[in-house]
């Protein structure tokens, strides 16, 4: 007997979360013609999922979840709906919010790194807390972050699942691994050329991709950065080096633009903001080497977009990402900035180092797939609906 399943959509379009309800949502709707979807969201947001079965019903609710009314009205409307199971995809559930249900927690940061203070931040804990303790079912993304969840909010182990994340597909570097025929591979580069003439870019670079939130750490990588530039400045290839960091814009993030003034790199680093998802798998594939030295992450999944892109990676020692990254990454201590600057200075340097690392970058992505992820979150909706 086919069950209904409602499924907020709302974050859709957001960077890291919006990549795990798009690809969730498309390798369901592959193996999955039996239960009956309703994807509750915006009118722009049902723009991504078109290409669904007719099984994925399109519900329209045109707000958002940051008003306090919206503790009452979405649960509320959600009533209506009359499901057997209610999937929220990140830890952002009402307050009211109708049970049984499965949330999806992507990482602690807001509780580790606060950005709220006195009252506000008391509410966005008891919320936290609140839907996570009563969630059926709490799907965590990495080992990490389940034992984050153990420890801080006490969440019985049988309610909990540890189902990983993979990349986007689209980061899949088909034309470096032999796949495309000779005219798309050349046509790829053509297109690939033309993107990196329209941004200015005819230097080799240093990316990062992600928020600039405290927890990334952006500070230590734009003064390991300034390390690497000096040490570098006579290296025929590396002379030019350039930082890009493609994310949020630097204005919300003082502490960033300081570290940029006071280590002089003001002429050496840019700030794009968040591109679209074909323009940044081309600064993926082109980048001398992706670094990525955050201080906490749920899963990290820019890490497995820049190895499925054919770039090695710089990965910090902490939380998630060892896990995440394997041995297919060089580590560093993302506290130290003279470590992170022997990391990267290593990727640039050693030609044996970076074809191990890209080799290996390959291999580690293969054993993240959307398809095992769908059937793991599958399995944990039976559980529930079967259990009521």
């Amino acid at each position: 007997m086919s069950a209904r399943i409602v499924i907020d959509i709302r974050h859709i379009k957001d960077f890291g979360i919006g990549t795990y309800i798009r690809n969730l949502l498309e390798a369901i709707g592959k193996i999955d013609h039996e239960n009956r979807y309703m994807l509750v969201g915006r009118e722009p947001d049902f723009h991504y999922v078109s290409s669904l079965p007719p099984n994925f019903e399109r519900i329209h609710y045109e707000h958002g979840d940051v008003h306090w009314f919206e503790q009452i009205r979405f649960p509320l409307f959600l009533r209506k709906l009359a499901p057997d199971l209610y999937h929220i995809p990140l830890n952002a559930v009402s307050i009211l919010m109708p049970r049984p249900y499965v949330v999806t927690i992507h990482d602690m940061g807001s509780l580790m790194y606060p950005t709220r203070k006195g009252r506000a931040s008391k509410y966005s804990l008891f919320r936290f807390r609140r839907g996570l303790q009563r969630a059926d079912r709490v799907i965590t993304v990495s080992g990490a972050t389940r034992r984050d969840v153990e420890k801080l909010f006490s969440i019985p182990p049988e309610r909990l699942r540890q189902i990983y994340n993979a990349p986007d597909p689209k980061f899949l570097a088909k034309a470096r691994s032999g796949h495309l025929s000779p005219s798309k591979a050349e046509m790829h580069d053509r297109e690939r050329i033309r993107l990196l003439e329209r941004y200015q870019i005819d230097y080799p670079f240093l990316l990062y991709a992600g928020t600039i939130r405290p927890q990334k750490n952006i500070a230590r990588l734009v003064e390991a950065f300034a390390v690497v530039k000096g040490e570098l400045e006579d290296h025929p290839d590396y002379k030019d080096l350039r930082l890009i960091i493609i994310g949020d814009e630097i204005a919300q993030y003082p502490s960033v633009r300081h570290a940029v003034i006071q280590t002089r790199v003001e002429q050496r680093v840019r700030f794009l903001g968040f591109v679209p998802i074909d323009t940044l798998r081309v600064f993926y594939e082109a980048a001398a080497a992706f670094v990525f030295p955050s201080l906490y992450e749920g899963f990290g999944l820019p890490p497995l977009e820049a190895m499925a892109s054919g770039t090695p990676v710089v990965a910090s020692s902490v939380s998630s990402l060892p896990e995440v990254v394997g041995d297919a990454a060089m580590i560093v201590n993302p506290e130290n900035v003279f470590d992170i600057a022997r990391g990267i200075k290593e990727v640039l340097l050693d030609m044996d180092l970076r074809e191990r690392l890209i080799a290996k970058g390959y291999e580690q992505v293969g054993r993240f797939s959307w398809d095992h992820t769908a059937r793991q979150v599958l399995a944990t909706y039976k559980e529930v609906i079967e259990g009521q």
